[in-house]
């Protein structure tokens, strides 16, 4: 079914549908912008994940968000049926009396569901992209890209297929200055200049076989701090921890790693990114929030996914990873110990210091 162009116009009250991680939602912002400078009186609610729903601070093309914990986002088996939770969120999203839903998925994801949910609760006009056929569950069933097409270009495509006006095609993310404050307080807490030079250092993402391994962080960022004299700050969420430690712990006492890990709201992890002068990461939330502020960035980008899918588009980047047989896998564990990520931490110096501002070091 094709959607005419103009679809969206009128449209008062907006549902905005993104149920997976931080970097999705990143990947989201330049259609989040278009959609507010289309529909500049409307009232736009983004449904998200619990964890994507962190990023709500920084989006101010957003008026509302919706966090929910959705079915047919789960990995696996949930156990019994629970139709009371399915129906309460049908009742949730009948209360917003929305008249227009986005659906936007990636390349892997259906929009049915969240368009059934949205049926159910009587949102009239509901686009998406699709592969399956899904009868009439989508007002507007838009043809899926090409499974290699940029997840930034997936989302636009939807938005140009009704006619929708693109305003830019680059990621953005609107730190408020009050948490500006509180990210260089963390910063000047473990000793380091907010306005000064240094490095950040994630190791964590969402899927463990996408996780270069914490103590070869270690020695990158041992060198790094041996060949550059900048420091290194260690961040990521509360699940990370774990994983900062062990990067502490192999890089050793002498490298002074410093970490935030884990004592950081995402607002404040993202302004701590943009005020790094490298990051250095996984393929994970931290890599687009780099790519949101034009952030250096190096990358251990395991064999899971195409590069082209996800890279950064604005930062200057190296993607790192060794080719292996079983690229792309699009798999959560690895069976086959991460050979994509046997990467020699001199490597990702090396890497590292081709990004790195020479008026940065010491």
């Amino acid at each position: 079914m094709t959607a005419p162009a103009g679809a969206w116009a009128g449209a008062e009250r907006v549902l905005v549908v993104r149920l997976d991680n931080l970097g999705d939602i990143a990947m989201l912002t330049p259609a989040l912008r278009s959609v507010r400078a289309a529909l500049p009186g409307a009232e736009v609610t983004l449904l998200a994940s619990p964890t994507g729903a962190r990023m709500a601070p920084l989006l101010p093309w957003v008026d509302r968000v919706m966090a929910e914990e959705v079915l047919w986002q789960e990995l696996g088996p949930v156990g019994p049926p629970d139709p009371g939770r399915e129906q309460a969120l049908v009742g949730r999203l009948a209360a917003g009396r929305f008249d227009l839903a986005l659906i936007f998925t990636s390349f892997s994801q259906s929009a049915l569901p969240a368009g059934y949910a949205c049926v159910l609760a009587g949102v009239p006009a509901r686009v998406g992209q699709s592969k399956e056929f899904g009868g009439g569950v989508l007002s507007h069933e838009l043809a899926s890209p090409p499974d290699e097409c940029h997840q930034v270009e997936r989302n636009l495509a939807l938005l140009e297929a009704i006619g929708m006006p693109v305003a830019g095609r680059h990621l953005e993310l609107a730190v408020p200055a009050a948490v500006v404050g509180r990210a260089d307080e963390a910063l000047t807490g473990v000793g380091v200049a907010p306005s000064g030079p240094f490095v950040a250092l994630a190791p964590g993402a969402s899927a463990p076989a996408r996780r270069y391994d914490p103590g070869r962080f270690g020695a990158v960022a041992r060198g790094l701090v041996e060949a550059t004299g900048l420091p290194v700050v260690v961040v990521g969420s509360p699940g990370d921890v774990p994983l900062a430690e062990e990067v502490v712990a192999a890089a050793g006492p002498d490298a002074a790693l410093r970490s935030l890990c884990g004592a950081t709201s995402v607002p404040e992890l993202a302004a701590v990114v943009a005020r790094a002068c490298l990051v250095v990461g996984n393929d994970s939330g931290a890599m687009h929030l780099a790519d949101a502020f034009a952030r250096p960035v190096v990358v251990t980008f395991a064999g899971t996914d195409l590069e082209s899918q996800w890279t950064p588009r604005t930062s200057p980047a190296r993607l790192l990873r060794r080719p292996t047989w079983c690229a792309p896998c699009y798999e959560i564990h690895c069976p086959y110990a991460r050979e994509c990520l046997d990467l020699d931490p001199a490597e990702v110096v090396a890497a590292a210091l081709e990004l790195v501002p020479s008026a940065s070091r010491t």
